[in-house]
């Protein structure tokens, strides 16, 4: 008999991908997932599963090298954020058809922040792609998401794990993915050749990223910048909330993903994020 899951997937940028190896160990030991609950990376992968379509978007993400993942940016001049995020979606929407929340197979919410009223906004009806651009709205880089006259912005601001969010069932397993943790990372080894990008095109892409990380103000004592700083604190603001938030509700099951394992923007390394997901869900299951 197989057992039972509800399914919470955590904020976190590109280490988001580890979700994609959660659930597919979850799946190669026999566990059903039943219903799921994300915020941002956690709402895509999340959303993206119950449509029964992972696996086209997990072959997708491995296929991208740096290059690729620059194209999929589309740069915008604005105070509210760098990037409109119309792009990204736009070409997911061609791999995987849109749909209406409420006609998914399996219970799924996704959480964002109304920025304005702050307020947690569940999104658990309408289109699922509404749902996921407003989730991984991060606040000064993906440009805010207007939605029934609301600002969305991630729902990683008021909660990273929503963890009370999450439809349970009777018998159910609470399993639960944190992709803050200050668990010590171990590289991955996947003993293959890596896919790279000319070194002219590397090269000009870090270079455009150290320009936006090292934004207004800059001077020679402080070399954070601007996006740095900002990023750090909300990451920083996020892991404290996602601490307060497992304090008060246990899950049976805690994967824990380290905080630095992989970089907010590194989707191009998602096949090594795939195989931690992978790794440390195996690690966490013997525990149960």
């Amino acid at each position: 008999m197989k057992k039972n899951v509800a399914l919470v997937l955590g904020s976190g940028g590109a280490r988001g991908v580890a979700h994609i190896g959660v659930i597919n160990e979850l799946l190669n030991q026999g566990y059903n997932i039943t219903s799921i609950s994300g915020t941002s990376m956690g709402a895509l992968v999340g959303g993206i599963y119950a449509t029964g379509n992972l696996k086209v978007f997990e072959d997708w993400m491995c296929s991208l090298n740096k290059l690729d993942v620059f194209n999929l940016v589309d740069f915008t001049l604005s105070l509210n954020g760098l990037i409109k995020g119309n792009k990204i979606l736009k070409e997911m929407k061609e791999m995987i058809l849109d749909r209406d929340i409420e006609t998914l197979p399996i219970p799924f919410v996704a959480v964002a922040t109304d920025i304005i009223n702050g307020k947690e906004i569940l999104l658990n009806e309408g289109s699922l792609y509404d749902a996921i651009r407003a989730s991984i709205s991060i606040p000064t880089v993906f440009l805010p998401f207007n939605y029934n006259g609301m600002k969305l912005v991630d729902g990683g601001i008021l909660n990273p794990i929503p963890v009370n969010r999450v439809k349970r069932h009777k018998d159910d397993i609470l399993i639960v993915v944190n992709l803050g943790s200050d668990k010590e990372y171990l590289d991955i080894d996947l003993k293959e050749d890596k896919v790279n990008t000319d070194k002219k095109h590397n090269k000009y892409i870090s270079k455009i990223q150290d320009t936006i990380n090292n934004i207004i103000p800059e001077n020679k004592t402080d070399k954070i910048g601007y996006y740095n700083l900002l990023n750090e604190t909300t990451s920083l603001m996020i892991q404290k909330v996602s601490e307060l938030t497992l304090e008060k509700y246990k899950p049976d099951v805690l994967i824990e993903i380290p905080r630095d394992a992989f970089g907010t923007y590194e989707f191009y390394k998602s096949k090594e994020i795939i195989e931690l997901g992978v790794r440390e869900t195996k690690e966490a299951l013997k525990k149960l």
